[in-house]
């Protein structure tokens, strides 16, 4: 890796690393958000808890910066990429958060986030010239299936509220819009320096409605310290830095079928760490959606 953080080929070692090793990193870690949203919800508000989360990420990753002397991008950049930022960290996060916080079941919430594939093939193709094949738009449609049958027995529409699911549906617009953006305006820029303008511009989207929603400074308990640490550094910086990795390399709409991955490997940890069933149509569920996100990973000869 360069010193400016981009990927470099360094041979067919380096190609296989990055073909398997940073794709099944991205999911794994990814999938930790949303345990890590359990455990901090007790003592932190979500907004405040995002406040603080992007506000120590983007000074760590300024003074990793400022150390390795990492190159700032250019005025026009910055606008581009703290635009992206605010709707892939900003509008994602705070629909997400905000509305499991408001009663809606992480199991829906999934479900409309990870249209998300789905929303990218549809809009790729005028946006940036990505067409998807038959054989990708099948892929698409089963993995889309398999997080349906993953998720179906926590599924519940009783009680929602409307602003529960516009939330969600903000968290799928923003992701899906923000990456297309950056695919087009910033697909190489350094990860540091770049990701801590993304996290400065989604802070002033958090902290304001923080304070006027919220208001409310989190009780620094044992497990809302852990779950911040691992917050700020395995998934705003270790998550998201293979995920931009991966938005270098590859097609939007296959890395976007990589989401397809989180709602199963999810449901595997909250099994293994907080006994939530998991049953033989969870079990096949993750086997169609792997083999739903195969079918958009392979690229046609």
């Amino acid at each position: 890796m360069a010193s400016d953080m981009r990927v470099i080929d360094k041979g067919p070692g380096a190609a296989r690393w990055l073909a398997v090793g940073v794709p099944l990193g991205f999911v794994l870690l990814w999938s930790t958000g949303f345990v890590v949203a359990r455990w901090s919800a007790p003592h932190s508000p979500p907004l405040v808890f995002l406040a603080v989360r992007v506000a120590i990420a983007a000074v760590v990753l300024a003074l990793w910066a400022v150390l390795a002397r990492a190159p700032w991008p250019e005025r026009k950049l910055i606008w581009h990429l703290a635009f992206a930022g605010m709707l892939v960290q900003g509008c994602y996060l705070a629909g997400v958060w905000v509305a499991i916080s408001q009663g809606m079941p992480a199991g829906l919430t999934a479900l409309i986030v990870n249209l998300q594939p789905v929303l990218t093939a549809l809009t790729a193709p005028w946006w940036l010239g990505e067409r998807q094949s038959a054989r990708g738009w099948l892929g698409l449609f089963l993995g889309f299936a398999g997080v349906a049958m993953v998720v179906a027995h926590r599924v519940s529409i009783d009680h929602l509220a409307v602003s529960s699911i516009l939330l969600s549906v903000l968290a799928l617009v923003g992701i899906t819009a923000g990456s297309l953006w950056q695919k087009r305006y910033v697909p190489h820029f350094d990860l540091r320096t770049g990701t801590c303008i993304q996290y400065l511009a989604s802070f002033l989207i958090f902290a304001p409605l923080a304070w006027f929603f919220e208001g409310v400074w989190p009780s620094w308990h044992p497990d809302l310290l852990g779950t911040m640490l691992w917050s700020v550094f395995a998934l705003s910086i270790g998550a998201v830095f293979l995920m931009f990795m991966l938005m270098r390399r590859g097609e939007a709409t296959r890395v976007a079928s990589l989401f397809y991955l989180v709602p199963p490997v999810t449901a595997l940890m909250a099994w293994a760490l907080f006994r939530e069933p998991f049953g033989l149509m969870a079990a096949f569920g993750m086997v169609v959606t792997a083999v739903g996100v195969s079918l958009v990973q392979v690229r046609s000869k």
